[in-house]
């Protein structure tokens, strides 16, 4: 009976959402409001029409779940919507972010369709995975370390930060690099909105990004040693205490999401910039062979980073995953 009181409970926030996905692009798309993001500009208000569609497209499915149940078509219809909200969740990454340092986002009509898209995409997922009866009893299995291969992936996400890191560390420092100086960052730091708390780290000699590609290198590690499924030692508090899954795995398939696709596709701009087929702005770079250099350096970092990610989050996925027990 629990388990038939949670599905119905997973298949009714579903709708939920997905009815007001749809009243939410609907409201936007009579006001006219962009909900989307294209060239570093708004994209034309008739986008907005893909969330309607989305939010249709998952009323109707999960209400079909709810009629005939989870057939196979339907598990197909609902990934397939799960991964539409997915795309329109892209850049809640970079929301999060300019939050946690202070700095308002650029849209609030577009930050909320990144939150209400992700929120979208987890009870897609959770209803589509949500099949049968709760089976035998289950218990979690002993803290284990990943394989040698995504070992080294982390590896490889890990050391592909450190040119980055190095890039912004001579920056905060007052070096200059890539025609750039401290000082001209920093002013261009003032004169794009950074926020104060920004700009105070920055006058401490740190630098926001750094801080968090730190953070980002921890949850890689985190997914991929034992210590990401028990509290290690060095928290008393919580010594032996199993770590949710939601804990690691929702940040990491946010960042995964954002960074993966963000580092390909930027590459594969910057491969046509240095082949010359496009033209590359110089920015606030005094030369497009600096806004290249520059360029290259972010995005091979949050490509590589981005696909170990990846990797890491399946591997933890499958190693925490609750076994059955006799």
């Amino acid at each position: 009976m629990w388990w038939q009181r949670w599905r119905s409970r997973v298949d009714r926030a579903t709708a939920v959402w997905a009815v007001a996905y749809a009243g939410f692009g609907l409201v936007c798309v009579l006001w006219g409001t962009p909900l989307f993001h294209m060239g570093g500009g708004p994209a034309s208000p008739a986008l907005s029409w893909a969330v309607v569609v989305v939010g249709v497209l998952a009323a109707v499915t999960s209400g079909a779940v709810t009629r005939y149940g989870r057939r196979p078509y339907l598990r197909v219809l609902l990934w397939v919507t799960c991964v539409l909200a997915g795309c329109a969740a892209f850049g809640l990454l970079m929301d999060v972010i300019t939050l946690m340092f202070g700095q308002g986002v650029d849209s609030v009509p577009v930050a909320a369709n990144h939150a209400l898209a992700a929120v979208g995409c987890l009870l897609l997922a959770t209803t589509a995975r949500t099949v049968g009866g709760p089976g035998a009893a289950t218990v979690a299995p002993a803290p284990s370390a990943t394989t040698r291969s995504v070992q080294l992936a982390a590896c490889a996400g890990t050391v592909a930060f450190l040119p980055y890191v190095a890039m912004k560390l001579v920056w905060v420092s007052g070096g200059t690099f890539a025609g750039v100086s401290g000082e001209q960052m920093l002013a261009v730091s003032e004169h794009n909105g950074a926020s104060g708390i920004w700009l105070t780290l920055e006058s401490w000699g740190l630098d926001g990004t750094v801080l968090l590609a730190a953070l980002g290198v921890f949850l890689l590690w985190g997914l991929v040693r034992p210590w990401g499924q028990v509290y290690p030692r060095w928290t008393p508090w919580l010594r032996g205490r199993r770590v949710p899954r939601g804990l690691l795995l929702v940040p990491a398939l946010v960042g995964a999401a954002t960074l993966a696709p963000y580092g390909v596709l930027g590459a594969g701009y910057l491969a046509l910039a240095t082949a010359g087929v496009v033209t590359m702005g110089q920015g606030d770079f005094p030369s497009p062979g600096d806004a290249l250099l520059a360029g290259w350096i972010g995005m091979v970092a949050f490509g590589v980073y981005g696909f170990a990610l990846i990797a890491a989050i399946r591997s933890y996925g499958i190693r925490t995953r609750p076994v059955p027990v006799a």
